[in-house]
């Protein structure tokens, strides 16, 4: 499948943004845990993604505090439960893993939502970043720990980027 993707630079550091006609599928990092496939199908079209980009961007400068984008995530059913799940993590708001677990009905699937939540491929957007342990420490995320916390930071009025 054919999907156009646009590479900017943010406070974070440079994301790329990579959908088709039915949403964006793709957020990516500088540096990510797991890579995009199919990359050979990916077309540069920064006007195809350029609304995904602006929005990104408006949120990263603490002008957006949710996201109005179509979505085209591709996972498994379960993989799909959870990262619709983290949409529903508010604006400034963290959940744990057993939270999440329990919230979808599954209790005892925490290191199942935790490798769901490490394989979102829309980071921000769908807010794996509000993900956090048992005991508030931070942990796994694809854009690295810096960048969720500098993430946290924003969305609680801590502190503007210093981050890129």
């Amino acid at each position: 499948m054919i999907l156009y993707f646009d590479c900017f630079d943010s406070p974070i550091g440079a994301l790329t943004v990579a959908g088709n006609d039915h949403g964006i599928a793709h957020i990516l990092f500088a540096q990510n845990r797991h890579a995009a496939r199919d990359r050979e199908f990916w077309q540069h079209r920064p006007a195809a993604v350029a609304e995904a980009r602006q929005q990104l961007l408006q949120f990263l400068s603490g002008q957006r505090t949710e996201f109005t984008l179509p979505l085209a995530p591709q996972g498994t059913p379960f993989q799909l439960r959870v990262w619709q799940a983290l949409a529903t993590i508010p604006y400034g708001h963290t959940r744990s893993y057993r939270e999440l677990a329990t919230a979808l009905g599954q209790p005892t699937a925490t290191r199942a939502v935790g490798a769901a939540n490490g394989r979102n491929p829309l980071p921000i957007v769908l807010p794996c970043h509000r993900v956090v342990g048992s005991n508030g420490a931070l942990t796994g995320f694809s854009g690295g720990l810096e960048v969720k916390q500098a993430l946290l930071q924003l969305e609680t009025g801590h502190a503007p980027f210093a981050l890129a």
